[in-house]
């Protein structure tokens, strides 16, 4: 007759190998039942892993697009209130201009009228948004209008340079009361000009970049998303409150001034247009990017239903084997404390 030992040590070891597969198997449904999703992809999936891959990079790429889209959409909205707010001062640029070439010359309200406007565009030009300058295009780092009013400045200087130039004298001498309406006129469209809608503009006014921020909005789309301070309307809102500024300031006759706010009311009236088509190729931009981003969240929505279908497990069955681990995880450690207790002793007694 053939007897078999039996090892108390032997049984315990075997409880603590089965309660450390038990418990190893309880962290991966405890993540299945937190996320809902298999914890090892590559063995509940088996091939169509590369499939659940392709899924997830895909969707996280439309999700950074989208994200993306609402900083583009944040800054185009920022825009448009910016442009709405620089028409709003040339409009008040007009109404004063207006009032002054109906017989009212006013050259101090007028003059403050182009003051103000100056200051309101440099102001509004070289607002920023997340630290980027709005107006610069590409070199958002940089202030993209240089301050008129500011000591030194190379666009006061060249308009004054010119004016001397061609008259022989500032405009605050008293000869400048000899100007006439024509020689006014001839100025301006010689002289100052070309320093605002040619080399000029560059050379003392603008840092911005003519070329535009060019965003991906989708998987297979790009736009342009910004707007650059180098618009013919700003070039003309500049151009006509600097004239203001400069020429109500001196000493020109009245007839003189008349001519100057009537070739004003036309550069302001054609700066105001210019202004509202940006404003408008702004809003045309900015529902380009909101319609991309209803269209990638509809295909967000059906990769991870694809994702679900392929990853997905049963939150009720999840739930339900991890308290059936639980419950064989307590069961062993009784037993194996059942186990530990056990002695040849206690029968010998």
């Amino acid at each position: 007759m053939k007897t078999t030992s039996v090892s108390s040590s032997a049984m315990s070891n075997a409880m603590r190998y089965s309660q450390s597969r038990m418990q190893a198997e309880l962290v991966k449904r405890q993540k299945e039942m937190d996320t809902l999703r298999v914890a090892d992809l590559g063995l509940a999936l088996g091939a169509r892993t590369s499939q659940s891959v392709t899924f997830a990079r895909d969707l996280e790429r439309l999700n950074s697009i989208v994200d993306s889209n609402k900083l583009i959409s944040s800054r185009l909205s920022t825009t448009q209130d910016a442009l709405g707010k620089m028409g709003d001062a040339a409009q008040r640029l007009l109404t004063a201009v207006t009032t002054a070439a109906s017989g009212d010359p006013g050259s101090n309200v007028t003059r403050d009228a182009g003051k103000a406007a100056l200051q309101s565009m440099t102001s509004i030009l070289n607002s920023s948004i997340n630290g980027e300058y709005l107006f610069a295009g590409t070199n958002t780092d940089v202030k993209p209008i240089n301050d008129y009013g500011a000591a030194g400045s190379p666009a006061k200087a060249a308009f004054d340079a010119a004016f001397v130039a061609r008259f022989g004298f500032p405009a605050t001498d008293p000869a400048a009361a000899s100007i006439t309406a024509t020689q006014i006129n001839d100025f301006i469209t010689n002289d100052v000009a070309p320093q605002f809608l040619g080399a000029g503009w560059k050379a003392n006014w603008s840092n911005a970049t003519d070329q535009q921020i060019v965003s991906r909005i989708s998987l297979n789309e790009t736009t342009e998303s910004s707007i650059s301070a180098n618009t013919d309307g700003v070039k003309k809102l500049a151009m006509a409150a600097t004239i203001v500024n400069e020429l109500f300031s001196g000493n020109l006759g009245a007839e003189a001034k008349k001519a100057v706010a009537q070739r004003v009311m036309t550069i302001t009236g054609e700066a105001i247009g210019a202004n509202a088509q940006t404003q408008s190729q702004a809003g045309i931009i900015e529902q380009r990017v909101s319609d991309a981003s209803d269209r990638m969240k509809a295909q967000i929505g059906l990769f991870e239903k694809h994702v679900v279908d392929l990853e997905g497990v049963d939150q009720y069955e999840a739930a339900s084997r991890v308290n059936d681990l639980m419950s064989h995880i307590q069961n062993s450690y009784a037993l194996t404390a059942r186990i530990s207790q056990l002695s040849l002793i206690n029968f010998l007694k």
